[in-house]
């Protein structure tokens, strides 16, 4: 019976154990168990080495995701400030404007007035008026300074070429950089132009050459006048023939580049190409001599920061660069042997293209300014020397 009892208890299905009731666990502590788990059983098996990256690329993601979100929030509210000042500056960019504009106004009134009593006036007021006179200059050349630092509106020059766009640079290191890199593009184009002519004159005798060379001459002008315009809005002191230089020969070029080729042309081509080695040659030596005294002028208060080098001699080049003075005066008169040659291949025979008398006119205006200005400095300078001694 108690086998026969036991057999039946074999037979008979036992009851199914009790279930463990399930506690609920989140996502990052059952992440958190399962890793404690696998890295207990084997620490260096391949599945516990993947649970690990896992857990730590989620901590990196964590910690990437909050250093994100503060760091977007602080660049939010940096950018938020940074509105409300320029919106600041701006506003004291218009007052500033405006109180200059008025001062302007009234100097220019005071001075109308002056001239008109000027011719009635006496001795000691004669001398008054000119003290004024004197005071109005100073106070203009402080406004100058002022609005270099201001927006304005752009010249006719700047507005047919940019826009109404403001060219104005707030910072003074911004404007040397500027001004430095408008120096160091000289340099450059000087170099290349003078190899251009170089290659133009002995190896390659080519029209199409010829053209590129004058494309190049055209665009570099253009260049130095979009440039020296700019600079000039921003406070630099470069003016009278010495602008008007680069215009000319901007249109000099222009009209070098239209020329066809002919008899005419091919007779002054080696004498052009001889002249431009020599103006590249001299316009070197001008930067590096130039570029050295205005360094040492510029640190001992005598020059503005902005002062560029140019093309020609400026008073502020008579201390140590007289020497340049030769070399110049020799390339004036080459400008004005080339207008000399111009007018006479005007009248050969064989002459049909209107480039060739448009030429000689402006090679013969350009000797005209650059001659006639640096002779007016040199003469300047020997009569402020003269006033000295005396």
């Amino acid at each position: 019976m108690f086998l026969e009892h036991g057999e039946q208890q074999k037979g008979r299905p036992r009851p199914p154990p009790p279930q463990e009731v399930q506690e609920e666990v989140s996502y990052p502590e059952w992440i958190s168990k399962s890793y404690v788990e696998l890295m207990s059983l084997n620490e260096h098996s391949m599945q516990a080495l993947s649970w690990r990256k896992l857990y730590l690329s989620r901590a990196k993601l964590k910690a990437s995701s909050r250093t994100s979100a503060l760091l977007s929030g602080f660049a939010m509210e940096t950018h938020k400030v940074y509105r409300q000042k320029l919106e600041e500056l701006n506003s004291l960019q218009s007052v500033c404007s405006g109180c200059i504009n008025k001062h302007k106004r009234r100097l220019a009134d005071l001075k109308y007035n002056l001239q008109r009593h000027k011719h009635s006036a006496s001795l000691g007021e004669s001398d008054l008026i000119q003290q004024i006179d004197g005071t109005i200059k100073e106070r203009h050349n402080v406004f100058f300074d002022m609005e270099a630092y201001l927006p304005k509106k752009n010249g006719l020059y700047l507005n047919l070429v940019l826009g109404n766009v403001n060219v104005t640079l707030l910072s003074n290191q911004a404007k040397f950089a500027y001004k430095d890199e408008y120096e160091k593009f000289k340099l450059y184009l000087t170099i290349i132009l003078l190899l251009g002519a170089i290659a133009c004159r002995f190896v390659l005798h080519y029209r199409v050459t010829d053209e590129v060379f004058n494309f190049l001459l055209v665009w570099y002008y253009c260049t130095l006048t979009i440039r020296e315009s700019v600079l000039i809005s921003n406070g630099s002191r470069i003016k009278g023939w010495w602008v008007s230089h680069h215009y000319v020969s901007t249109f000099l070029s222009g009209v070098m580049l239209t020329w066809p080729n002919g008899l005419i042309y091919q007779m002054f081509r080696n004498q052009f190409l001889a002249f431009s080695i020599y103006q590249s040659c001299v316009q070197f030596l001008q930067y590096y001599y130039q570029s050295g005294c205005l360094y040492r002028l510029r640190a001992l208060g005598e020059r503005n920061h902005l002062d560029l080098t140019v093309e020609g001699f400026q008073s502020w080049m008579w201390r140590g660069l007289t020497f340049l003075l030769p070399f110049l005066f020799f390339g004036h008169f080459w400008q004005l042997y080339n207008a000399i040659t111009l007018f006479g291949l005007s009248r050969h025979e064989a002459c049909k293209e209107w480039q060739v008398f448009v030429l000689a006119l402006t090679f013969l205006l350009l000797f005209l300014g650059n001659f006639l200005t640096t002779l007016k400095v040199v003469h300047t300078k020997f009569q402020k020397n003269k006033l000295k001694k005396h």
